[in-house]
């Protein structure tokens, strides 16, 4: 790679690395994984940089490639294990903020406890706000996949809120 490519490349890295760290994490629930998966996605990315012809797809190549590894690393056998319940960012403070954090604590707890598929559909979806189309193409997917995978994964994550109520409260 040349000297500008290795420029453009820094500069996009610096422009996303946060964003796709927080995305990570959101795939995964632990802040060490996250960096793992972003790396690896960044590292994927470097590897083709030159042969992107259209960088306007490079945000879409780099969501592939980090919901894959996402869910080929949850295929790890030692990965079953459940995860830190770390917040992914600081809540600031303000009215209502007990309930904010613990809404928080608990959608970030169920969605942990949702299959890596369906949670990363919910991810590219209500995360990084794409809708059916572009999900299927960051997921390498069809459309009726994504659609059937969101409600599925809206299910679960409902059933699992569901349960904590009845459990907690």
């Amino acid at each position: 790679m040349d000297q500008r490519d290795e420029q453009e490349f820094a500069e996009y890295f610096a422009a996303r690395r946060d964003a796709v760290r927080r995305t990570a994490y959101m795939l995964c629930g632990d802040w060490h994984r996250a960096d793992d998966l972003a790396q690896t996605a960044f590292v994927a990315l470097h590897r083709r940089w030159k042969k992107i012809r259209d960088r306007g797809a490079t945000d879409a190549y780099l969501r592939k490639t980090l919901v894959r590894a996402s869910i080929d690393e949850s295929r790890r056998p030692w990965r079953r294990e459940r995860q830190t319940d770390e917040l992914p960012e600081p809540v600031p403070d303000g009215p209502g903020l007990a309930e904010r954090v613990a809404t928080r604590e608990d959608l970030l707890a169920a969605l942990r406890e949702v299959p890596p598929k369906q949670r990363a559909v919910l991810v590219m979806r209500f995360f990084e706000g794409l809708d059916v189309s572009a999900a299927a193409r960051a997921l390498g997917c069809s459309e009726g996949n994504v659609k059937s995978q969101t409600a599925r994964g809206l299910a679960n994550l409902k059933q699992v809120l569901e349960r904590e109520v009845e459990t907690n409260g």
